[in-house]
């Protein structure tokens, strides 16, 4: 081990926490854990970590601590509020990289109470992670990293130790900054988790083979990696294995309503979206695998009487079944990318996270851009590729067809109206114009 390399305290250790924290201990830092499940405590210590039964034993004498818990109110109370509470302990110009994903009001609220409390010495740095159990293992996490020069600096040699160097965002505009980029990023992936149980199911209901409908929507410019990432879990007769429980989507969308409520920013997709976990949740599923959300679009089928669609061949079928994520796709990129204008974010460095991150979808990289520009009040291209109207008619078919059949499509209904709402909020969308034109509807 390199005497140079400085000690380092964890706090929390999931599933995301522990791969974060043995990663540094295989890259030669001496890591200090502490987390209030004792047997994590022993894995961790079978793993090379030392360990302690409080978090204020873990940040003695330590210069840098990394907090990785579920939620705000666990890093206040490991922070502050708790009993030995790490504040008291951490070292004069200590730096603390606050990893959990959390609201921008709470990251900025802690950064208030340190100074407050006497402690605007240590050093914040706002930098909630993404990528999942298995990359923070290996260290390739995305990380969003706001704070002050001085933070980021001071910190910057153990953020990239637990990033993939090309998914480490600066991200300007001080502690919350970071949180907020993940808070729009997270707006993509709630819609598209659940949009991929509203696209098969859709399937389901027109009589198409879901492997037959999953391959067509795969190799179409309907794709979304959420889409391909939950494919086998959703064919899984159990839904399995769990590896991304719906409490954790459902805990990002009350983020993200909650943040939008405080800017007076509307979420309409986001906001359906919660409902429809809030009715998962409801049935049980909290703790299986959100790719089990397909039940909720498939418990009817058959139950609600003779009904008939229009669509008689599977290429029709298919081609609603595309039509109605395509335009699930494109109201999402337009709520995330309008509302990290909102949040006066760099709109290229938002976009190149999310299309490099679980949010990609083939519709984000292509419209994304068109949308920049509409941020930035330039000129929307005029020709080539689908237009609103088009892909607004085409939508429209879908859920025209859902309702013959009495199939729910939450997302996209939503999606619908947006798309006509933006038609009538801009009469020019009506013609050949960008399908970027929907974002008009988020007031750009």
């Amino acid at each position: 081990m390199a005497e140079s390399k400085p000690e380092i305290s964890f706090i929390g250790l999931g599933a995301m926490g522990f791969g974060m924290a043995t990663n540094l201990v295989k890259r030669g830092y001496w890591v200090t854990g502490f987390d209030v499940w004792q047997p994590t405590l022993e894995r961790f210590q079978a793993a090379g970590g030392s360990i302690t039964t409080t978090p204020a034993e873990a940040v003695k004498d330590k210069d840098y601590c990394v907090c990785m818990v579920a939620t705000a109110q666990q890093a206040q109370s490991v922070l502050i509020d708790g009993d030995n509470s790490a504040l008291p302990a951490l070292p004069n110009g200590a730096t603390l990289l606050l990893c959990s994903t959390v609201p921008c009001g709470y990251v900025q609220g802690l950064e208030k109470q340190l100074t407050e409390l006497g402690r605007g010495d240590i050093r914040l740095i706002d930098s909630p992670v993404s990528g999942g159990a298995a990359r923070a293992a290996d260290g390739t996490l995305s990380i969003m990293a706001g704070g002050s020069d001085d933070a980021i600096e001071k910190g910057r040699f153990l953020l990239q130790e637990m990033s993939d160097p090309r998914k480490l965002y600066i991200v300007k505009g001080g502690v919350g900054a970071g949180s907020n980029m993940k808070m729009c990023h997270q707006v993509l992936a709630a819609n598209q988790i659940l949009a991929a149980s509203e696209g098969l199911g859709f399937a389901t209901h027109l009589g198409l083979d879901p492997h037959f409908a999953s391959q067509g929507i795969l190799k179409s410019d309907a794709w979304a990696w959420m889409f391909e990432n939950r494919l086998p879990r959703m064919l899984d007769p159990e839904f399995k294995p769990v590896a991304s429980a719906l409490t954790i989507i459902l805990k990002d969308t009350s983020i993200i309503t909650s943040e939008a409520r405080r800017a007076g920013f509307p979420t309409p997709m986001t906001s359906t979206a919660e409902q429809v976990y809030f009715s998962g949740l409801g049935r049980g599923y909290g703790p299986d695998d959100d790719s089990s959300l397909i039940r909720l679009y498939t418990e009817g089928k058959g139950r609600i009487g003779p009904v008939k669609g229009l669509a008689e061949s599977d290429g029709e079928k298919l081609a609603l079944v595309i039509g109605l994520l395509k335009g699930i796709y494109l109201c999402s990129a337009a709520e995330a990318i309008a509302f990290a204008n909102r949040c006066n974010l760099d709109l290229d460095q938002v976009f190149d996270l999310c299309i490099n991150a679980a949010g990609g979808s083939a519709v984000l990289q292509t419209v994304g851009p068109e949308i920049i520009r509409l941020c930035r009040g330039e000129q929307q291209s005029t020709g080539g590729g689908e237009t609103l109207g088009e892909l607004a008619q085409r939508l429209q078919e879908a859920v025209e067809e859902a309702q013959r059949l009495k199939a729910p499509v939450y997302l996209g209904s939503q999606a619908l109206i947006l798309t006509r709402l933006a038609q009538q909020l801009a009469p020019e969308a009506a013609g050949n114009v960008s399908r970027a034109v929907v974002a008009k509807v988020w007031g750009l």
